[in-house]
């Protein structure tokens, strides 16, 4: 995580008021908030907006794991939020927390099934030979 002058996250920038000096002065933070527009699409199944003490812990990709996990099981974003923050204490999180999952959909997320690798394998007869007495305890 990226703090300023070693007391502040960057992701809280906004209310620490102490922090800012009058517009156009020479502080270390500015509260001009950076935005970035994202047109969703029917691929998306859910939003997870948490702060520091939730990131600080876990990965996105960990966090859309889990929550995709929770909401097939039971479709409820507000336990799925809790489940998170259990999951952030167990790591030990030190920071504040709160998580919010907004679903885009009614419906659970669809199960993502994963092709079967069709790989041969074979064992010659020796390896079986070796295989079978190393089961039998005569290795």
């Amino acid at each position: 995580m990226v703090t300023l002058t070693a007391q502040l996250s960057v992701a809280r920038a906004l209310g620490d008021w102490h922090m800012k000096g009058p517009k156009g002065s020479a502080c270390p933070l500015c509260s001009e908030p950076e935005l970035q527009e994202t047109l969703l699409t029917e691929d998306d199944e859910f939003l997870i907006m948490g702060c520091d003490g939730l990131w600080d812990v876990m990965s996105s990709q960990f966090a859309v794991t889990m929550a995709r996990k929770e909401l097939m099981l039971h479709n409820d974003p507000e336990r799925c939020s809790r489940e998170l923050v259990r999951e952030a204490l167990k790591r030990n999180t030190c920071d504040n927390l709160t998580v919010i999952i907004i679903c885009f959909s009614p419906d659970p997320p669809p199960r993502i099934e994963i092709p079967q690798s069709r790989v041969r394998r074979s064992i010659s007869a020796e390896g079986l030979n070796l295989l079978k007495g190393a089961l039998e305890g005569n290795s």
